[in-house]
């Protein structure tokens, strides 16, 4: 047995111990623990079947919400937060508790801008992106940057006939979008409505998957203008080092950050060496950053700092207690309600 045969059968293994041991819960509806305890699940809105858990004691007339992570508002494929129920202790995420997203249609814009710039002389823009999540919704903006009349009046080179191939070269990239095509169902009204019309945002023309390594290895070789949307999504390992180091130093090409690159990761050093036209080591190899780099922000699967404020005073009551975890504190207090 060939060791990926013998990865592949422990994989499955795996999957289906998971599955025995599983089981499901729907959304907004209260479920029995025992002892008087009582849970319900909400849609949190930040990945695809992500919640928040609220718990109440019948006997001691408490409850207590957990958000998770929160979602922010009008994001491309998933629905908006559900409202929560009052809860006398609220435990809150606040990753981006001290700061606020760029809108969505300011974002797309950018993103378009970005692009026309880009593509017109023969570069790859190149894309670090998370599998999970920020790779779809990379995928949405491009099929409305490319479909929509508004993006090609304002930006002629983003012609809709010419669109320039788009190469997701991650595997497990790869495998989230077909979970994510396949739950459909679950998307925001706008994106459902997309489906119904015949026009699935996430699997368009010129739309190429790069599975093997072999694929990969030939796709490091090739000359554009294409989209190359690849992870880690801070470069800290992946094919999208590969594709850095093949390209960082042309200056036809261009990098897009869509997320935020922590400290000491590759991903954050590049942002800041293109700068001064520095130098990054990728993978152990020196190479000067002579790439554009471009930052775009609003891409964030969490809610900011208003979503999280919106979030809270959506609730009937206010919570007798708000911890904060996960971030930064609001600038301002507790949330402004303590």
């Amino acid at each position: 047995m060939r060791f990926s045969e013998f990865q592949d059968k422990a994989a499955e293994s795996i999957a289906d111990s998971i599955e025995s041991l599983s089981w499901g819960f729907e959304y907004n509806q209260v479920f029995e623990l025992g002892k008087g305890v009582t849970f319900k699940l909400g849609r949190a809105g930040h990945i695809l079947g992500s919640c928040f858990i609220r718990f109440e004691s019948r006997r001691d007339n408490l409850s207590v919400l957990f958000s998770g992570d929160l979602g922010h508002s009008d994001r491309p494929l998933l629905p908006d937060p559900d409202l929560a129920d009052p809860a006398d202790f609220l435990v809150l995420e606040s990753t981006y508790g001290d700061r606020c997203h760029d809108q969505h249609a300011a974002r797309t814009g950018q993103l378009a801008a970005i692009l026309s710039r880009s593509l017109t002389d023969g570069g790859i823009v190149y894309s670090p992106a998370f599998a999970l999540g920020r790779t779809q919704e990379i995928l949405y903006e491009l099929d409305r940057i490319f479909s929509m009349s508004e993006y090609f009046k304002a930006y002629p080179n983003l012609n809709p006939t010419k669109r320039p191939p788009v190469f997701i070269d991650s595997p497990l990239g790869l495998s989230i979008t077909e979970v994510y095509s396949k739950m459909s169902a679950f998307w925001d009204q706008e994106a459902c409505a997309l489906i119904r019309s015949g026009d699935n945002p996430i699997d368009f023309a010129k739309l190429f998957a790069v599975q093997s390594y072999d694929q990969h290895a030939q796709l490091l070789d090739f000359k554009g203008p294409a989209i190359v949307i690849a992870g880690s999504g801070m470069c800290t390992g992946g094919r999208i080092v590969d594709h850095l180091v093949a390209g960082i130093e042309d200056p036809r090409n261009d990098i897009v950050f869509v997320g935020y690159m922590a400290e000491g990761t590759p991903g954050r050093e590049i942002q800041a060496k293109a700068k001064e036209k520095g130098r990054v080591v990728l993978d152990g190899v020196t190479r000067s950053v002579r790439a554009g780099v471009h930052v775009l922000s609003g891409y964030s699967a969490h809610a900011d700092q208003q979503g999280l404020l919106d979030w809270v005073a959506g609730m009937e009551g206010k919570p007798r207690v708000i911890r904060l975890v996960q971030g930064m504190t609001m600038r301002g207090g507790c949330l402004g309600l303590s």
